[in-house]
């Protein structure tokens, strides 16, 4: 995520080990929150907001803290002293210009001189997007994913790639990984998943991306056992260009009961790709290998931890998913521990305008939910294609935040639609209704609670979510479709036709 990520958090977790002085004050308290969400987020920026952290106590407390640290102890690099690591953190952690987002979205900025991932460095934009570009021009039909695994730096002022792989970029921890494939090769349900590990041990050996498509290729295709996983370099949410993934590392296993709701889409994804309400040249005339369960996750790693997303939708590859098919799931231990924490929390008195769409939502809100997230991973992400000669990262920036748009409006259609009652998927014709709701409220309004005031929606997720439901507000304005009502001092969302908003999504 960032260059001194990790230099910082093992500093600061270096003094909550063997700092022995008051740690009932405030500023150690302070000084404990702020540890807690450096762990949380896996850096000192926002997972969701992208925002630099703002430590809660003081830069003199922070070197009083550091001067009864011993040496030794420290991450303190050959030739360095303590003085340089202090110094050096004391502009990381509390310099508000120094890194002041981890993924920068804002128009008319260089976006990777201004985003402190780690993907970059003394690069500017317009060098990646050239350097990427040459590698682009090429006749071959079935393109690898240009940049996953690498970071781009200089070297005698050229540009270079350094791959990430076993004797390459991160070579050490890379090995580790290998190790722990092979051991868990041994414990495989059958020579499929075998076979999977070898092409994947295979890719981390030699960084070809080629071995990564092959790879992805036997993974989607393989369907057999009860258990699963993903591993690798998969999602470019981190990157500010939406090319360059962050490790992540996910063991499953099929919950077989919910499995049969998932099941029920996927084996009728041709008919919601034939009735989408896109332009025809942009639906699939033969859905190919769409799959999608319902999971337990046994394992969460890398930027699946311990933020984790709630369903994954893979390959991110455009052709391989043309030609071979993609694997969605949802993670429904997840879900149901979201939906059990949020029971009688208050938050739907506190914000739902009326007693009556509490009530729906209380009926059908964790239904709705569970079938959005189906959709959006299985059809949404699954469906549809790209016109000819188009290239899958012609949106670059704007990509990842489309894309889940992309997705996020396929399961709203299709939530409301009748065809969800004829196949026992939705008890009622309005329990859509809560899914409406609960949507819009937080694209409009809830969802901001997680960024600073003042500050952009940077996050891709986020980011969708607030163009659908400030899109759909601002069109159904003139008819009164949705509104944002004062009530006792206080804003909340109205919904005055939900098949005018249905239409409108």
């Amino acid at each position: 995520q960032g260059k001194y990520n990790l230099r910082s958090r093992k500093t600061l977790e270096t003094v909550y080990l063997h700092y022995e002085g008051d740690r009932e004050c405030e500023e150690f308290k302070a000084f404990e929150v702020y540890l807690k969400r450096i762990w949380f987020a896996s850096g000192i920026h926002h997972h969701y907001g992208c925002e630099k952290f703002k430590p809660g106590f003081s830069e003199e407390y922070f070197y009083h803290l550091l001067e009864n640290i011993g040496e030794k102890l420290l991450p303190i690099k050959r030739g360095e002293t303590k003085e340089d690591l202090m110094r050096q953190l004391e502009s990381i952690l509390f310099d508000p210009e120094v890194m002041p987002k981890r993924v920068n979205q804002t128009d008319g900025e260089d976006l990777v001189l201004t985003s402190a991932c780690n993907f970059y460095e003394d690069v500017t934009q317009e060098e990646v997007e050239r350097f990427y570009a040459k590698m682009k021009n090429t006749d071959n039909p079935n393109p690898p994913s240009y940049g996953l695994n690498s970071k781009l730096t200089k070297r005698n002022n050229e540009v270079v790639e350094l791959t990430w792989k076993e004797d390459g970029l991160y070579g050490e921890t890379i090995r580790e990984i290998v190790s722990w494939l092979l051991k868990a090769q041994k414990y495989a349900e059958n020579e499929g998943q075998k076979h999977v590990i070898d092409l994947l041990v295979k890719f981390y050996r030699t960084g070809n991306l080629e071995d990564f498509d092959r790879y992805s290729i036997a993974w989607v295709e393989q369907h057999e056992g009860l258990v699963d996983f993903i591993n690798g370099f998969i999602e470019v949410y981190g990157d500010p260009l939406g090319m360059k993934g962050t490790w992540e590392g996910i063991v499953e296993y099929k919950d077989l009961e919910a499995t049969k709701r998932t099941q029920t889409i996927s084996q009728n994804a041709q008919w919601f790709e034939d009735h989408s309400p896109v332009d025809p040249r942009f639906r699939k005339p033969e859905v190919k290998g769409v799959t999608a369960n319902v999971i337990c996750a046994a394992m969460l790693g890398g930027e699946e931890y311990p933020a984790s997303a709630i369903g994954i939708n893979l390959p991110n590859s455009n052709w391989i998913r043309q030609e071979h098919g993609s694997k969605s799931v949802t993670i429904g231990n997840l879900t149901d521990a979201y939906n059990k924490a949020a029971q009688g929390n208050g938050f739907r008195d506190e914000f739902v305008i009326d007693k009556e769409t509490v009530a729906l939502m209380n009926q059908y809100a964790d239904i709705t939910d569970d079938l959005h997230t189906d959709l959006h991973e299985c059809l949404g992400h699954g469906s549809g294609k790209l016109l000819p000669g188009v290239d899958p990262d012609a949106l670059k920036a704007y990509g990842s935040t489309i894309e889940e748009a992309r997705a996020d409006l396929f399961g709203l259609y299709y939530v409301a639609d009748p065809k969800l009652v004829e196949l026992g998927l939705t008890p009622s014709t309005d329990a859509y209704k809560a899914q409406y709701y609960t949507y819009l409220m937080n694209g409009l309004m809830t969802q901001l609670v997680r960024i600073e005031p003042g500050n952009n929606v940077e996050e891709a997720h986020m980011r969708n979510r607030q163009l659908i439901a400030r899109w759909v507000y601002e069109k159904g304005a003139a008819e009164k479709v949705v509104e944002l009502v004062k009530k006792d001092g206080k804003t909340y969302v109205v919904i005055n036709d939900y098949e005018k908003v249905r239409e409108l999504f």
